[in-house]
């Protein structure tokens, strides 16, 4: 299968967010499969030729893409993603994209990313590279679907092609001004009211692909369910219950030659499930660290996270008081909102044998957070995958979550399996978004630390699990096929 894979961010290249390391693991796992894949992404003024490897595509040359009335020069340059042969292309327009940084709130950054592809688009002609999947992601691609089918439907390369949409985060949607698709050059009957493109009186690139792509994706099971309800939807529930049987969910893999204890050569004592001896030389290292006095009795409960309300942080500060009771020590890597780094620098001020806070990100950091600490707190209000509770599994931290999107796919609560009989938790749950639900699932991670041969066992289940990207890569070459099979039937 042939497959052109659209982000407008990929690891190593540039990232805000989980969107890049998507863009970075999964195609090369869907190469590793046995399918060719061609990466797109705009080529930012963020990172180094040289040091990347990147090569000008004289071949191509230079091409004329219109946007906004204007014609602007693309030029395509393109490299080999790290530790694979899967090749990505970037489409080259300083005018557009040298800012130094992915994304702007600058008056033309609906013209960014309908510059970005439409590039695409003509680089493919210029190729002469029929996919079979054109997979978008995210609301930077979210025109690509109505553009083959209006724009460059006479283009007979694109026959057969089967486009997948993936919503990585549904309140990014891309909502601009009715103007947006004179500049995009859509017919108008699409963006007048009730169109295909139209919301609330201007554009909204998400809406549109939704509407337009033959087969739309998450990034959880969970999450693709929430996304029908107006409580996650974010205004887009509507035109999903419309798409409902054509919208899946996936959970993201992760990177295990990154994170896994046995390979990580970041912590400084590196374990496995057979031998979790250096999971406590990790906790005495960083507890010394730290300055706290080390009690391998007394549990150290991390946080690495955006400090945002979305994150859980406003009902992690209604229980504050409550949490700082419990017999535990703290260790929290974050920031973000600046209310909320307040309340942890006046925290750990008042508790500093107890509480530590490190404002700002520490890869390293991180890394000894998920080796280190006995639970990890994530109580976010929505979570479309979550990578962190993942992390945490592999390394033996149990974590404790919110019951919501991939959160709630990943993390098994312990007690409410019990109660049927079965011992396979993996942490621990809770469903109210309240400070009060926090505390007592908190609570009942502290209380089951102490009873060894129960923490173990939810140890064990949460190493044993297999969040690897070769079996999500393996659940997209199913949605291709359906999108494939749905395009071609039709045809």
């Amino acid at each position: 299968m042939k497959i052109a894979f659209l982000s407008s961010e990929v690891f190593p290249y540039a990232k805000t967010g989980g969107l890049a390391d998507v863009a970075g693991s999964l195609p090369i796992e869907l190469n590793n499969l046995g399918h060719e894949v061609k990466v797109f992404m705009p080529k930012y003024n963020l990172f180094g030729e040289v040091e990347h490897g990147l090569h000008y595509q004289w071949s191509i040359g230079e091409i004329p893409v219109r946007v906004a009335g204007k014609v602007h020069s693309v030029h395509v340059h393109t490299a080999k993603l790290p530790r694979s042969n899967v090749e990505i292309y970037f489409v080259d327009c300083p005018y557009y994209f040298h800012r130094f940084t992915v994304y702007t709130n600058d008056h033309d950054e609906d013209e960014r990313f309908i510059l970005f592809m439409k590039g695409t688009i003509e680089i493919l002609q210029r190729l002469q590279w029929a996919p079979d999947i054109i997979h978008c992601n995210d609301w930077q691609t979210g025109l690509t679907p109505l553009l083959l089918k209006e724009n460059y439907g006479w283009d007979k390369l694109f026959e057969k092609t089967a486009t997948v949409f993936t919503i990585h985060n549904v309140a990014y949607q891309g909502r601009f001004s009715k103007e947006t698709f004179y500049k995009a050059e859509i017919k108008e009957e699409h963006f007048l009211h009730g169109g295909l493109g139209e919301y609330e009186g201007g554009v909204n690139f998400m809406k549109t692909a939704i509407l337009t792509s033959d087969v739309i994706n998450t990034v959880s099971e969970t999450y693709a369910k929430e996304l029908l309800t107006p409580e996650y939807g974010e205004g887009m529930q509507d035109y999903l219950r419309m798409r409902q049987n054509d919208l899946y969910g996936i959970i993201n893999g992760i990177d295990y030659n990154v994170w896994d204890p046995e390979k990580d050569v970041l912590i400084p004592f590196q374990y496995s499930k057979e031998n979790l001896s250096g999971k406590l030389q990790n906790k005495k290292f960083l507890v010394n660290h730290l300055g706290f006095e080390f009690n391998e009795d007394v549990p150290l409960i991390g946080i690495v996270s955006r400090m945002v309300s979305q994150k859980g942080f406003d009902i992690i500060g209604y229980a504050l008081n409550d949490l700082l009771q419990l017999p535990a020590q703290w260790v929290v890597l974050g920031g973000g909102e600046q209310h909320y780094e307040d309340m942890f620098r006046d925290v750990a001020n008042r508790y500093p044998n107890k509480f530590y806070f490190y404002r700002g990100y520490n890869n390293e950091l991180a890394h000894l957070i998920e080796a280190a600490t006995d639970i990890f707190l994530m109580p976010s209000r929505f979570e479309p995958c979550g990578l962190n509770q993942i992390y945490s599994l592999r390394y033996g931290t149990v974590p404790v979550v919110r019951k919501t999107g991939g959160l709630a796919d990943t993390v098994l609560d312990w007690n409410e399996y019990l109660a049927q009989g079965k011992e396979i938790g993996t942490g621990y749950s809770f469903n109210d978004y309240t400070g009060y639900a926090l505390l007592l699932s908190v609570q009942r991670a502290i209380n089951d630390f102490h009873l060894k041969d129960v923490w173990y066992k939810i140890q064990m289940n949460g190493m044993s699990k297999d969040y690897s990207w070769k079996k999500s890569a393996e659940k997209y070459i199913e949605l291709y096929k359906k999108a494939v099979i749905k395009v071609r039937s039709v045809k």
